[in-house]
């Protein structure tokens, strides 16, 4: 049985005991056989709409453990218990106290699930931006199949206003395609052949063909919702101390309720319905429902509110990372810089220099080899055949080609080879304009120079700004020289270079830097694994369809620096508000148990089982609703 059927059972066999409440002291209406009718109404109250509470609470007490459910069955039984021989010994009866607080509890309860469903709101609209089917091309004919049919390398034809299904690979036509749905990115992007698209993406304004390259759970959509199912369900560590106090909280609250009964009842000298009555108010007062719920209600919001902004955080755990970052180390090609580097300049035999270069490099997805192989192709150069072709660590790359030992790389090749003063002053020259100068040699000397260079994204320096105006330091570390690195970030305004690193020494560096600070490590998430892995939050950018999941804690869509910043702010934002909820928790209890045991009656404050069910319930609720209030906090 649902929680708001067991509500809505409680709340009608309460009613007439609240209709007897309210008008008894006004006329002295009575429900017909008065004890006797309570005992009913309160015990099909019990046996529905309470029996969950029993069987947790047995459940817990087995284990040798305690929990909320605790505090309300043994609330409500003792009220309930109490009446039953009360009744039978004609005294005055308090059935409706049992009745009311369960009522009460499951009305906040209810409320709690409803608000918490919208907080999963996120999940469901991922689902909701998903193709149900779409036209496929097999065996000479265009068939409309179910999403579940298509299969990689399938021909999938998307019309203007239809939905893309899969993500997949232009191979026919250009359009302009609406991606703000999965991305956040509010302008169109056009797509022309050789172009990637995203499943459950739109396309606006042409005829498109294009190859499927990832279906069903491997495409972006469902990689999205993956992680913020596994995000929303995760655990912040800060729970596990909540659980720890959780744990004493409840016998200690049970102790409080025996010592309040004994006081009143031994000492002060009430009647026992009273005494009673004061140690019941303690129990369900101090139930700590708003303590189980701080933390979910928050991680659900904030992570679902990162997702509609391209921002996926992973678990609970970076939120309370994020909340101690002192430190942010960027990555620079392709994180501060564009990604895509073309050659400016070449020095030497242009012809001989780059067939060198192209042949080595033909293998190599790096940027720098693609923009060497771009080159290559535009002036007409064919690359030649190699052999024992071997990667020299953090210097470049070398193989026999016609013969000759060749080799292409940095200036660390210095060391190697020798290079002539000639071309030791071009390379300084192009190296103080901020190029990236790749020496190329062919038996055992250097023959010239390609020099290549990325430029900073148009977001990054004003992403630099705001994390500076918010006393982060700045660093970027790169496999670049240091001027050219230098000169990068004097433009964008990065406060410390870290140059000449290879990347499997990037992870090192991060160690160091964590010795002085809390460190979050920006990188593209391939081929910067180790050091996302080593920093306390690392942060993978996104490049179209290719996430590394598994690389950060942080995965930003849009591969957009400035999303770095928002990252943090959210993560920050929400960690906060779990704290925020935790504390307002505790206070309620520390303030609500010693007027619930009667420790203010003198000042005329007191607080009955009844209204502390409603009390308790109430503070739920507002953890609830504050939570909630995450989705319209700024986060800039």
């Amino acid at each position: 049985m649902t929680t708001k059927n067991r509500f809505v059972i409680s709340l009608v066999l309460s009613l007439p005991m609240l209709i007897e409440m309210i008008a008894r002291p006004l006329t002295g209406w009575m429900l017909p056989g008065h004890s006797w009718t309570m005992f009913a109404l309160t015990t099909g109250v019990m046996a529905v709409s309470a029996w969950p509470f029993m069987r947790t609470a047995w459940v817990a007490f087995r284990n040798h453990n305690a929990n909320m459910d605790t505090l309300i069955a043994i609330g409500t039984s003792t009220a309930y218990i109490y009446s039953i021989y009360a009744m039978l010994y004609h005294q005055p009866v308090f059935f409706e106290v049992a009745a009311f607080v369960v009522t009460f509890i499951l009305l906040g309860q209810t409320l709690e699930e409803k608000m918490k469903a919208q907080t999963s709101s996120a999940i469901e609209k991922l689902l909701g931006l998903q193709a149900k089917d779409a036209e496929v091309a097999r065996d000479g004919q265009i068939i409309r199949m179910p999403l579940s049919e298509i299969v990689v390398g399938d021909i999938v034809h998307v019309k203007p206003g239809q939905k893309i299904a899969v993500d997949g690979r232009v191979i026919e036509g250009s359009s302009t395609v609406n991606e703000a749905m999965v991305t956040g990115e509010s302008m169109p992007v056009v797509k022309k052949p050789g172009d990637t698209v995203i499943g459950a993406t739109i396309n606006q304004t042409g005829m498109l063909m294009l190859e499927a390259t990832k279906v069903g759970s491997n495409t972006l959509l469902s990689q999205i919702i993956a992680m913020v199912q596994h995000a929303q369900s995760s655990r912040a560590p800060i729970q596990k101390t909540v659980d720890a106090i959780s744990n004493i909280f409840v016998p200690t609250v049970l102790i409080v309720a025996i010592i309040t009964f004994v006081v009143w009842y031994a000492i002060i000298d009430v009647s026992t319905a009273t005494a009673l009555l004061y140690s019941v108010a303690v129990i369900i007062i101090a139930c700590p429902c708003a303590l189980g719920l701080a933390t979910p209600t928050a991680l659900m919001v904030g992570v679902g509110r990162g997702a509609k902004l391209g921002i996926l955080i992973k678990n609970g755990e970076v939120l309370e990372a994020a909340s101690n970052i002192q430190t942010v180390v960027f990555d620079k090609t392709g994180t501060i810089t564009n990604g895509n580097p073309i050659v400016t300049d070449i020095i030497g035999d242009e012809k001989a220099v780059l067939t060198i270069a192209a042949t080595l490099e033909h293998s190599s997805e790096h940027p720098i080899a693609t923009a060497i192989l771009k080159k290559a192709t535009t002036l007409g150069i064919k690359t030649g055949d190699s052999r024992d072709f071997h990667a020299i660590e953090g210097k470049g790359v070398a193989a026999t080609i016609a013969g000759k030992p060749s080799f292409a790389g940095n200036i660390k090749l210095l060391t190697d080879h020798k290079l002539e003063i000639q071309l030791e002053q071009e390379m300084r020259r192009l190296q103080d304009e901020a190029k990236t100068v790749v020496i190329v040699g062919s038996d055992h000397k250097a023959i010239g120079l390609i020099a290549i260079q990325d430029t900073p994204k148009e977001t990054a320096e004003s992403a630099i700004a705001q994390l500076k105006a918010q006393n982060y330091r700045t660093v970027m570390m790169t496999g670049d020289n240091h001027g050219v690195a230098q000169a990068i970030a004097d433009a964008v305004g990065i406060d410390e270079v870290l140059a000449d690193i290879a990347p499997s020494d990037k992870a090192d560096h991060v160690k160091q830097l964590q010795q002085h600070s809390k460190v979050a490590f920006v990188g593209d998430g391939i081929n910067d694994a180790p050091a996302l892995a080593a920093a306390n939050l690392g942060i993978a950018m996104g490049s179209g369809t290719d996430i590394a999941i598994e690389s950060g804690g942080i995965v930003l869509v849009k591969n957009d620096v400035r999303d770095v910043v928002t990252a943090l702010a959210l993560s920050q934002k929400t960690f906060g508000r779990i704290k925020l909820n935790l504390f307002w928790a505790f206070i309620y209890n520390i303030i609500g148990i010693p007027v619930a045991a009667g420790v203010f009656t003198g000042f005329g404050i007191t607080l009955s089982p009844e209204l502390a069910g409603l009390a308790m319930a109430l503070s739920s609720l507002s953890v609830v609703i504050s939570s909630l209030l995450l989705s319209r906090t700024k986060l800039n």
